[in-house]
């Protein structure tokens, strides 16, 4: 039981104050005419000032409440290094056994878990949540057992007790660091890129070490390895070899000694695409649709036309001097023999045997194809004469043979079955709910894939390969129909840029295509074909470990699977033979960036409230109590700060002056002060 004397005032101090002044002003005066009575005077107004103020004596029954320690073990992925975690987890026990053993204190332990994501090690997140939860008033002390690898450090947070860190590890620890110091999400197919890599040896490091191997490989491919120096940015040139995604692994050989392995690797990803698309534009004659490629290709900045028409063929014979036609000469030769590997894609467009281009040049352009090559022919009345493509060397990789016929009659372009299942023509805008065309060149499909059909089922767009290239057969040449609004119009753009962009090998429209993207440690894998199933998919993991998993039909021609990566690193995806490789997790793990114990990052939060830092390889320290202010850490040993912290249980307040008592007082001091002034 405690007892003290409080006050309750019945006006304001504000108030009272005014009030005393005016009874000290009253009692000088008093005093300065003479007043015999000015010392009574002067108690009876004390009395009033003492009784206006409220004064009571209080007795309160209190209950003593225990000091609150908080223990925070550090549980993250750098704690499982080496035997940190064994060092930690029989040091916490220890030291719980004694906090508990200690009079009126109790003990929190709290676990410190990796952050979600890659955030790292979030302690002051973790102690500010701890504190939260506990009354200030009573916490005594903080105890803080990690390897001081702390990544949300400079977290404001007010202790309201002594900070110690008791750091796990060994002075003696080292490991080898690889680190990706600069990459670029995108770079072009066939140029060579600058990576920026680095390699570190941090902690104890043996002496001598300066330079190390260094395995590169791209999308699980047999690595390279090269010799390379040891604390220096390296600058690699790396040339991607396709488009989309590159997945680029550089690693390290173990070192003997070495804390960790974990960052001896790094994976980035870098999204290949194309500088300029060359493209090479034939056009036999002027007609209605002339300008729908020429409009299509010019449109698109990424791509560089070359646009070759015949406006005068050699039969024409009007007496015309050529030098009054043209100014130059158009380069054939150096198009169609010298530079034909430099375009990505030739395009005819209904063009036939003028003499214009000899048989050796369609030839050329036949191999090229085979060499991997894209040609796309866009059929007219022409190809159906004596005088077609078909017959000239280039017919040899062509997938169709023309029947002589045109057919001129109103008809429905439709895709087919396998055009449903086709990237370059499966869910096209209005399927089917489009203008007709009116000419149909008739022809016999012989290799390829029919993904669209007109008259009577016949082919209309045959897409095949050739060896290494691609060819495309658009039987008809009224696709600008589309494109003028004739009977409501049709997709025309966005077929015609699908087209030119599969015969240009764009990865996102392959027919046959294993894919994958991730997020966090969950990847979604595509699988596209041509067939109405597709054999279980199969994982190989960073570790070996190998998963077999069904997918699932998402749309036609496309499946779709999901799974979660136990572990960050590479995983290689297989299914019949499609091949792909993908990465989980960051290129470089936030914590295996640093591995080597120290708390430099935490020393301004420990010294706020003169806490300590103590290695737990130089021993468990003792614990000691210490008054607020003092130095809470020494020499082997670390300090609480007791709180005696109470819980009120009853309270009992006394009036010391009760009314009656003042008016007696009052009275009598006033009576006596007018009686002797009476008196004189």
């Amino acid at each position: 039981m405690t007892s003290t004397i409080v006050f309750d005032p019945l006006v304001p101090w504000p108030l009272l104050m005014m009030v005393a002044v005016i009874a000290t002003i009253g009692v000088m005066l008093a005093l300065v005419r003479g007043l015999r009575g000015w010392a009574l005077r002067g108690l009876a107004g004390l009395v009033l000032l003492a009784a206006l103020s409220g004064p009571s004596f209080q007795q309160e029954d209190r209950a003593p409440l225990s000091d609150i320690v908080l223990m925070l073990e550090d549980e993250s992925a750098s704690q499982r290094l080496g035997d940190r975690s064994e060092q930690t987890g029989s040091a916490a026990d220890t030291l719980a056994a004694q906090i508990e053993a200690r009079p009126n204190t109790e003990l929190r332990r709290i676990t410190v878990a990796d952050g979600q994501g890659d955030v790292g090690t979030e302690l002051m997140n973790s102690l500010s949540e701890a504190l939260a939860e506990e009354p200030r008033a009573r916490v005594a002390g903080i105890v803080a057992l990690t390897d001081g690898r702390v990544h949300d450090a400079d977290l404001p947070v007010d202790l309201p007790a002594p900070f110690h860190v008791l750091l796990s590890g060994e002075e003696t620890d080292w490991d080898r660091r690889l680190s990706v110091v600069g990459a670029p999400a995108f770079a072009i197919i066939g140029e060579p890129v600058v990576l920026t890599l680095r390699i570190d040896d941090l902690g104890a490091a043996p002496a001598g070490a300066e330079f190390a191997d260094l395995d590169i490989s791209i999308d699980g491919d047999e690595p390279q390895s090269f010799r390379v120096p040891i604390g220096q940015d390296l600058e690699l040139p790396v040339t991607l070899p396709h488009g989309g995604r590159n997945v680029i692994r550089f690693s390290l050989p173990d070192a003997e000694g070495e804390l960790t392995d974990r960052n001896n690797s790094a994976l980035i990803q870098i999204n290949g695409v194309r500088d300029r698309l060359r493209v090479l534009l034939v056009s036999g004659e002027p007609h209605a649709g002339g300008r729908t490629w020429r409009n299509l290709l010019k449109s698109d900045s990424s791509v560089d036309l070359v646009h070759f028409t015949i406006l005068r063929p050699p039969e024409k014979q009007d007496g015309v001097p050529v030098s009054e036609l043209s100014l130059i000469a158009f380069p054939t030769r150096e198009l169609f023999m010298e530079k034909i590997e430099d375009f990505d894609l030739i395009i005819f467009d209904r063009y036939k045997r003028r003499g214009i281009l000899p048989g050796l040049y369609l030839e050329n352009i036949a191999n090229y194809v085979r060499n991997g090559g894209a040609v796309l022919v866009s059929a007219g009345p022409d190809f159906a004469s004596a005088d077609s493509l078909f017959r000239t060397p280039l017919g040899t990789v062509l997938p169709a043979n023309p029947s002589a016929r045109v057919l001129e009659e109103p008809y429905l372009p439709l895709v087919s079955d396998l055009g449903n299942r086709h990237p370059v023509t499966t869910g096209l805008p209005q399927n089917g709910d489009w203008g007709r065309w009116l000419r149909q060149i008739d022809v016999t499909a012989t290799s390829g894939n029919v993904v669209m059909t007109g008259i009577d089922d016949r082919p209309l767009l045959i897409l095949d390969r050739v060896e290494k290239g691609r060819v495309a057969l658009l039987a008809s040449d009224h696709a600008w129909l589309w494109n003028r609004g004739y009977e409501g119009g049709g997709p025309q753009l966005e077929l015609l840029r699908r087209l030119a962009h599969w015969m240009m090998g764009e990865p996102e429209l392959e027919e046959e295509a294993l894919t994958a993207s991730a997020e966090g440690q969950t990847m979604r894998i595509e699988r596209r074909t041509l067939t109405e199933d597709v054999p279980p998919l199969t994982i190989t993991g960073p570790d070996g470990t190998v998963t077999e998993m069904p997918f699932s039909p998402a749309a036609p021609g496309r499946f779709e699977a999901m799974f979660t990566g136990p572990e960050i690193g590479l995983y290689r995806l297989e299914n019949g033979d499609q091949v792909s490789v993908i990465g989980l997790g960051p290129a470089a793990p936030r914590e295996f960036v640093e591995t080597i114990a120290n708390a430099d990052v935490l020393e301004p939060t420990v010294g706020a409230l003169r806490g300590g830092i103590i290695r737990l390889e130089e021993g468990l320290p003792s614990i000691r109590n210490v008054r607020a202010g003092r130095p809470a850490a020494g020499r082997g040993w670390i300090g609480f700060t007791p709180r005696a912290a109470y819980e009120t249980r009853d309270v009992r307040q006394t009036p010391i002056l009760p009314a009656w008592l003042v008016l007696l007082l009052a009275a009598s001091l006033i009576t006596a002060a007018w009686l002797r002034e009476g008196r004189s």
